[in-house]
């Protein structure tokens, strides 16, 4: 059993890798301005040193918040600040998930990293909501 979960860890990083190699790492935003998956894991690896084992557990709680995220961006009739505050909850479930798979050093590493400006990540999130039409 332990053969067959080493087996297909290493099979994931080495797909992972394999693709990451073969994207732009410049993409950091998508068109409706919600941050990929791998530039906030880039990020996360490079703060918190995540080994290769918590980047494969961490990659799946990235991506039901970007999912989510995104969802709620093309939600029609919402202000700026309705998507916000939808889009908040989704963000402390994913940190609370996240902190499961960290060391206590990494849990404080990464309360700084969430105190510190990321303008790399949201910076297009006005950008991209601007054109939406507010809720009346």
């Amino acid at each position: 059993m332990n053969r067959m979960r080493i087996l297909a860890t290493g099979t994931i990083m080495l797909f992972a890798l394999a693709a990451g190699a073969q994207q732009n790492p410049a993409v950091i935003t998508t068109s409706d301005g919600v941050p990929t998956v791998d530039a906030q894991m880039s990020l996360l690896t490079r703060g918190l040193d995540l080994t290769a084992d918590q980047q494969v557990q961490l990659r799946p709680i990235l991506q039901d918040l970007r999912d989510g995220t995104e969802k709620i961006v093309h939600q029609d009739g919402l202000s700026q600040q309705q998507r916000e505050d939808q889009v908040m909850p989704l963000r402390l479930d994913a940190d609370k998930r996240i902190r499961v798979f960290l060391t206590a050093d990494q849990q404080s590493k990464l309360d700084q990293v969430e105190h510190e400006p990321h303008p790399e990540l949201h910076g297009t999130w006005e950008a991209a909501t601007a054109d939406l039409p507010p809720s009346h």
